[in-house]
């Protein structure tokens, strides 16, 4: 394994002076250090509240008037908002760090103790399930709970697939050293692999980045690089992803849940139906969407064929230049303005308090994300910034969750959390601000050419990539459930997809079959990636709107971000008169992606 961790992969100090003064996030909201005298005081009070709960509440349940009920509730917040202060903490230091030791055991330990503390509460979720109907629905029509019942009506939509106490006990402390140490030994791997290209050693990340660099020859030794590294690690890779795709396989067998999929449906509170729908009309839209404009690209850059590290290339005609922090940080904030100073307002602490971490350092987590925290505190921005035109939209996007999740906060613990398919609202919402910013900004023709290609790619990216990718681990897993899947197993059901969504324009390298490898979602979170092309869809349709009709736009946007987890999307979206389980609802938004590429077309012929 090509793995290094005692050896810098990127120079971090000289990366924050090419970009300006990058921030480095400031935790002591959370914890002013591991061993602050507060941390340990908090899990103390966590494993005595968690037996507290279990002995005043086991077996009594069916029990509860409105009254006790709420204060449950109060008490299993409490709890919640503890817990989950200790892992942000933890799990925000180790993501600064994956291969420092002393983060990776402060994690271990907090996830092992937490697990053990709150073991006693897995009686909660299953004994309110067996709560009658009639009880359930004539104690939360009461003022003092009913606020709380959408995030139980989706607890009790799991009744069908529960197990006994016992094992969902068991499953719950087998975690740790189940998909939990499967998903670190994934970062640990991925945070130290090294990469050689033309003289240099890179991260992960400055090594992906370069798969957009004006220098095509430096594109394709990434690619190689890539490839190489993959190559000498794929066994890791692909034990880790058999693994926990059986794992997923005999759990999901034994609640009898249908689909793989079907987890992922019920927690993001979307019917199965309107994600076939969604999947089916981006794979039907392939021709008009990728496939047309990777053709394009072809003749822009005058190739016949287009090979993989040519699919993120800019143009021939975007001049090439490292993007500055302040600028970054100006231009979103602007975007944000121009559409509500408030959203501005939201986000400015985050540049202001130690709430992002925007450099790329050795051993720090690739890629990006706004975590939440707890709703008593803020969220916190990771970005690994390298002053590409993409980073100043990664930026944009991860603040968009940020501000969504500083909205959100107001519905508390059990609430403010986002189903899935409507966390990427925001952050999506945000990107498009700051693009049609850019757009209007633009001087030349080509200006905008260059603005409008990057977009379309964006959404290509988030669009159709991600969908391939979700026909991917529904391939994967169906695979699995057969059989042990070798690397090849696994590298052939990748490429049966890519050519697919892709199209014709490209060739594929040898070596590109191992790219499944690094992506984290296949990971962490199974079938997470419709969401982005959900959201995508989502926002599309959202913008339409708001150019049809800006008059009051922001107040029901705002209304809708600050809803958090507590409606279905039905009733988010009716304001806005956008119904997402309508067939239709999903070419809206496909419409604004050919729009794009009809003017770009428009533009070689003009």
């Amino acid at each position: 394994m090509t793995i290094s961790p005692r050896r810098p992969v990127f120079d971090a100090n000289a990366n924050s002076g090419a970009f300006g003064d990058l921030p480095e996030w400031d935790l002591s909201d959370l914890y002013t250090a591991p061993d602050a005298p507060e941390l340990a005081e908090d899990m103390a009070w966590l494993e005595k509240a968690c037996a507290a709960f279990a002995a005043d509440y086991e077996g009594k349940l069916a029990d509860l008037d409105a009254a006790g009920m709420a204060e449950c509730i109060a008490r299993y917040e409490a709890i919640d908002e503890k817990a989950g202060r200790v892992m942000s903490y933890t799990g925000l230091r180790y993501y600064q760090n994956t291969v420092d030791a002393g983060r990776v055991k402060l994690l271990s330990d907090a996830q092992d103790k937490i697990t053990t503390y709150t073991t006693p509460l897995v009686f909660f979720s299953l004994e309110f399930n067996r709560i009658p109907d009639e009880t359930y629905e004539a104690v939360f029509a009461d003022p003092k709970v009913s606020r709380y019942k959408p995030v139980f009506d989706r607890m009790r939509a799991m009744k069908p697939y529960q197990l006994s106490d016992e094992l969902e006990k068991f499953l719950h402390d087998q975690s740790v050293v189940g998909a939990a140490a499967w998903n670190r030994l994934f970062d640990e791997t991925t945070a130290a692999l090294e990469f050689e290209v033309q003289g240099e050693t890179l991260s992960l990340e400055a090594t992906t980045t370069l798969l957009s660099d004006h220098d095509r020859a430096k594109r394709e030794a990434a690619a190689h690089a890539l490839a190489k590294v993959f190559g000498e690690n794929i066994r890791t890779f692909s034990r880790i992803h058999n693994t926990l795709a059986k794992e997923k396989e005999i759990e999901d067998r034994w609640r009898k849940m249908p689909t793989p999929q079907t987890g992922r449906h019920l927690s993001n509170d979307v019917e199965p139906e309107v994600v076939e729908a969604l999947r089916n009309a981006v794979v039907t839209a392939y021709p008009r969407l990728s496939h047309r404009y990777y053709k394009l690209k072809a003749k822009w850059l005058g190739l016949d064929t287009l090979q993989i590290w040519d699919r993120n290339a800019p143009l021939p005609t975007e001049a090439p230049r490292d993007i500055q922090w302040d600028e970054a940080k100006e231009t979103v904030l602007d975007a944000y303005a121009g559409f509500d100073p408030r959203m501005a307002e939201i986000a400015q602490p985050f540049f202001e308090k130690g709430w992002i971490d925007a450099g790329v350092k050795p051993g720090k987590a690739p890629g990006a994300f706004a975590h939440p925290t707890v709703t008593t505190v803020h969220p916190y921005v990771m970005l690994n910034y390298l002053g590409k035109p993409r980073d100043v939209m990664t930026l944009a996007h991860e603040l968009g969750h940020g501000v969504h999740q500083v909205l959100a906060a107001g519905q508390g613990e059990m609430l403010a959390s986002t189903q899935l398919t409507l966390a990427e609202t925001a952050s999506v919402f945000g990107e498009m601000l700051t693009f049609r910013k850019l757009l209007a900004a633009a001087k030349t023709k080509e200006e905008r050419k260059t603005l409008l290609a990057g977009k379309v790619e964006d959404m290509i990216n988030t669009v159709v990539r991600q969908i391939a990718f979700y026909d991917f681990e529904c391939k994967l897993h169906a695979a699995r459930a057969q059989g042990e899947l070798t690397p090849e197993d696994i590298n052939a059901l990748w490429m049966s997809v890519q050519g697919e969504s892709l199209g014709p324009a490209f060739e594929f390298m040898d070596g590109y079959e191992t790219f499944w490898s690094y992506i984290p979602h296949f990971v962490h979170s199974p079938f997470y990636v419709y969401a982005y092309a959900f959201g995508d869809g989502l926002v599309n349709a959202l913008y339409a709107a708001y150019e049809a009709e800006p008059q009051g736009f922001q107040d029901k946007y705002f209304s809708m971000l600050e809803a958090g987890g507590s409606m279905h999307h039905k009733e988010l979206l009716a304001p806005f008169g956008l119904d997402a389980s309508d067939p239709a609802f999903w070419d809206k938004g496909l419409s604004m992606i050919e729009g794009f590429i009809d003017e770009l077309e428009a533009m070689e012929e003009a």
